[in-house]
């Protein structure tokens, strides 16, 4: 298949996500929601590299003294271009590697992002937010979609914030509260 036909197909699992979103009205729109950290507060920031090249800067934003409890935010500011598939298969093959879900679940995890993850390029950011019930996700302070699934949404944040994540250099750096 080409990449002109494989960017169709993500464009329109894309708007067939965001039709089917209840925040579908805004994001057809282009009005831009309320800043998805807004209530929370900044706690620690660090760097994503992968084979030495910068992938994205992250930013953890949480609501009290305990950051790992929901509601949270994580902040993803990409420097590169990268595609949402690409996305959504990183995201799926962390949440194997901390055995948090079985294969058919990942896969219904894994469709859903299809449908919500953008291709990023440069300056990009996708926002997650993590909730008690479910992650809601912002691409440049858009509403794109939401997984409204607790499971879900533990099992997401948990690339970043689990003791066992593949990137403890982040964690620690995201966990490490800035100066207020």
């Amino acid at each position: 298949m080409s990449s002109s036909s494989n960017l169709l197909i993500n464009r329109r699992r894309l708007l067939l996500a965001l039709a089917a979103s209840p925040l579908a009205g805004l994001a057809m729109t282009g009005t831009a929601t309320a800043a998805p950290t807004t209530g929370l507060r900044r706690w620690g920031s660090g760097e994503f590299r992968r084979f030495g090249l910068l992938i994205y800067a992250a930013t953890l934003w949480a609501s009290g003294d305990d950051p790992l409890q929901p509601p949270l935010a994580l902040e993803l500011t990409y420097k590169r271009t990268i595609k949402g598939r690409d996305i959504a298969d990183a995201s799926i093959g962390e949440m194997r590697k901390l055995g948090v879900a079985g294969e058919a679940r990942l896969r219904a995890w894994g469709e859903r992002m299809l449908a919500i993850f953008p291709d990023v390029r440069r300056g990009d950011r996708i926002v997650g937010v993590q909730l008690p019930e479910a992650a809601r996700f912002y691409f440049n302070d858009r509403s794109i979609g939401s997984i409204d699934d607790p499971a879900f949404a533990r099992a997401f944040f948990a690339i970043w914030l689990d003791a066992g994540t593949s990137a403890p250099d982040l964690r620690a750096a995201l966990l490490t509260r800035l100066e207020s």
